[in-house]
């Protein structure tokens, strides 16, 4: 069966290897140290990060980079958006041109603004880039370990390769469909993670379904908006990895970013709550890229700013979920500097029926 390297022992990294080993493929998991890898190698996945699993005997753990990635089909990237540049630069030397690189982090890199496939092009050879595919989705790690369905999406710029990779990473259980919207996938997923911080905060003030089902839609409007203006196919949002990871992340207390916002709602401290926590809210500082991002583009982004404020502002959490709710425009696609009217003409659609 085929090698797979997996970089980054973070919850979905060793889930990911832990479901894709039991399928049959050898996997070998990066860990940071020997330290590290001793300790996963002997006592299995940290409980705290993942409950009640086993490492299958085809998954093996090295701290290693050049017997991890030694006769590897594909090397997946599972990190934190901040590190990935740490990451892929220790990774470069020892790719080649048969390898597929996939990222499976959803966040935007502060100071830059780029997606994760960006980042990646950037620290490799150019001749590897043609190999970079993303993957994102609906993808609750705990879920998927416990061998619940799922599905989520692999995209690359080349069909073939989003196929080569759609087939090797595909399980009985997780469904992987292919996409050529790398733009808009890599979006899908780092944006929904600002809406999910919202969703929280809603249902930490108790105010109920319908005020977060208007937050969902409009944050999926917004991350459409924002979308487009960088390029993106705005159907990629009304698919798995736009609306099936916002619903997820929006709804399930499996999620890191719904948790913050239910704990801020508390009157917790943003930095209370990040340190006790034993993974990555990608969506804090995707509210800072993305706010930073929507600024310089002149467009609006009203839940952004809204998370934006109580993130790095200290904003009185019941004063902007009133302003964000009484907030409104002509037409639920109007705003400004949004693209979405000019698409819809240019694509032979009414905008307003």
């Amino acid at each position: 069966m085929p090698k797979i390297a997996i970089i980054g022992t973070t919850a979905w990294g060793e889930t990911l290897g832990i479901v894709l080993a039991r399928k049959g493929l050898q996997v070998s998991l990066w860990a940071r140290t020997e330290r590290e890898a001793a300790e996963l190698t002997r006592n299995g996945p940290n409980p705290e990060v993942i409950p009640d699993a086993e490492f299958p005997p085809e998954l093996s753990v090295t701290s290693s980079l050049s017997e991890a990635l030694a006769g590897v089909k594909a090397v997946i990237l599972v990190v934190p958006s901040q590190s990935m540049r740490e990451n892929i630069r220790l990774v470069a030397g020892h790719l080649d041109e048969s390898m597929l690189i996939i990222s499976a982090a959803k966040g935007l890199e502060i100071g830059t603004s780029l997606r994760m496939s960006e980042v990646i092009a950037e620290e490799i050879e150019p001749e590897f880039r043609p190999n970079i595919c993303v993957l994102s989705g609906p993808n609750l790690a705990n879920e998927i370990l416990c061998g619940l369905p799922a599905a989520t999406v692999v995209a690359a710029s080349d069909e073939v390769l989003a196929r080569k990779a759609q087939k090797l990473l595909t399980t009985p259980k997780l469904c992987i469909y292919t996409n050529t919207d790398v733009i808009g996938v890599e979006l899908g997923g780092a944006l929904k993670n600002i809406v999910a911080l919202g969703a929280g905060i809603a249902d930490g003030l108790g105010y109920g379904d319908n005020a977060k089902a208007a937050l969902i839609t409009r944050g999926l409007t917004e991350m459409t908006a924002l979308g487009v203006a960088l390029g993106a196919n705005p159907l990629t949002f009304s698919g798995l990895a736009g609306l099936g990871d916002l619903v997820a992340t929006c709804a399930s207390p499996l999620s890191r970013n719904h948790y913050v916002g239910t704990e801020l709602a508390k009157g917790r401290s943003l930095k209370e709550i990040t340190e006790s926590m034993t993974g990555v809210a990608e969506g804090v500082s995707t509210t800072l890229v993305v706010w930073n991002l929507a600024r310089k583009m002149g467009l609006e982004m009203p839940i952004t700013e809204a998370i934006y404020q109580v993130l790095y502002e200290a904003a009185d959490l019941y004063q902007v979920a009133v302003e964000l709710m009484t907030a409104g425009n002509s037409h639920e696609l109007a705003g400004r500097k949004w693209k979405l009217f000019s698409f819809l003409r240019h694509h032979g659609h009414s905008p307003v029926g």
